[in-house]
Formats: structure tokens, sequence, C-alpha cells
């Protein structure tokens, strides 16, 4: 019996030996492919991001020439503006330097010192003059005395005479018609087509050379006065506001 023991022992360690070899090859075998799927995506991920480098290269690349050419276009474009103010100073008088440090502008439609109002732009005066010179400095800034065709018209240039004003009155465009005793505008326009705002309705019969003013009161609708052409008074100028034809 003990000889057949011995040969059980010697059957049976082959066997343990094969199951061994048989796990290990396998265990090698899955260490294999994990190895080579591992490859396999760290081929992919370098591709993508090799892929990912390209495209933000071509990106980048393409950003600065866009930047480039508007940096370009940006530079004609300041070229012009500033050949146009050299080529037409008086856009100046509407685009003044708005700031000094930068050179920016700001452009409105009425010159500088003037105000907008409606269709217009107007100007209160710090000097004084007669009616007829009044008129002929107003001309030499490019418009008239100011003449008054709506109600809108003249609140505005009440309010602004009451915000200005210490007391002074400003000269119109209107006057009397001299022998025939009518009024009308500097423009030849009869004053009975617009509307009135007299504080004390002027007397036909007479016949005096007289010029009306604005001043300022208590009452819009009771702001205008005559005197004399010849009175010393300051002015309200009137010129049309610019625009694009």
């Amino acid at each position: 019996m003990g000889v057949n023991n011995g040969s059980a022992l010697l059957e049976e360690e082959p066997s343990a030996d094969k199951s061994c070899v048989t796990q290990y090859r396998q265990l090698a075998h899955y260490f294999s492919l994990l190895c080579f799927l591992l490859i396999i995506v760290t081929l992919l991920l370098t591709l993508c991001l090799v892929q990912l480098t390209w495209v933000f290269q071509d990106q980048s690349s393409l950003q600065e020439t866009k930047l480039r050419d508007l940096t370009v276009k940006l530079e004609k474009l300041n070229q012009s503006y500033r050949l146009l103010f050299d080529h037409y100073p008086a856009l100046n008088q509407y685009c003044p330097v708005h700031n000094i440090s930068t050179g920016e502008r700001a452009c409105t439609p009425c010159p500088s010192g003037w105000m907008p109002q409606g269709q217009k732009c107007f100007l209160f005066s710090r000097d004084r003059a007669d009616w007829i010179s009044s008129q002929y400095r107003c001309m030499t800034l490019g418009g008239a005395v100011a003449i008054v065709r709506t109600e809108e018209e003249q609140v505005f240039l009440w309010k602004e005479a009451q915000r200005l004003s210490q007391g002074d009155s400003y000269w119109l465009g209107l006057r009397n018609g001299g022998g025939d005793g009518g009024w009308e505008w500097a423009d030849g326009s009869q004053l009975e087509k617009g509307p009135q705002f007299w504080a004390r309705e002027p007397d036909d019969a007479d016949h005096r050379t007289l010029c009306g003013r604005l001043t300022p009161g208590d009452n819009y609708r009771m702001g205008w006065f005559i005197s004399r052409c010849s009175s010393q008074m300051k002015r309200i100028c009137e010129r049309r506001q610019a625009g694009l034809q």
C-alpha cells in the first residue's frame, strides 16, 4: 500500500503545475492586453492634443490677422478723420475737442456756444449794440436776429433769458414798418402770421421807427416790449441746425 500512495502523489504534482502555468499565462495575456489598450488610449489622447494645438494655433493666427487688419483700418479712419477737419476747419464749430488728452470730439447740430431748440440754434450775446448793428453781427455768425414762430420758441427764449439775464433785455428780429406802422420780422414776414406775446399791444398810430425786445418777466405770454432801435441792448441770434444732406 505504501507504494500505491507514492504513485498517487507523483501523479497529482504535475496536474498542479499545469494549473499554475495556465493561470500565469492567462494573467500575462490580460496584462499584455491591458498594456496594449493603454498604449492605444495614450496615442489617441496624444493625437487629440496635437489636433487641439493645431486648431488653437490656427485660431490664434486668424485672430492676430484680424486684429492687424482692424488696426490698419482704424489708423486709416483716424487719418481720414484728421484730414477732414484739416480741409474743413468750419467743422470745429460743430465738433469741438471734448478731451484734450485723447483728442476726442463731441459733435452737436449747433456751433459751440449756441443752444439747440427745435430745428434752430440760438445764441444769447453778452455785448450790446443797436438793432441794426445787432442784425449785422448775427449775420457775420451765419444767422439773424431771432424770429419767434411758435409758442415753444417763445417759452424757450423766455426761460433762457431769465436764466442768463441780470435785468437785461434782448433784441428780437422784430420792428415796425416805419410809415405804415405795421410790424414785421427781419426776414420781411408780417407779424400777424405768427403768435404774439406783447406785454402791451403797440399803438399803430405811433409812426416812430421802433424795434421789439424780449424782457424776461413773470409771464412768458407778456415778454415783448418796444424800444427805440438805436438803444443799446444784448441780442438773440438764430440759425438753422446743421444736418447731413
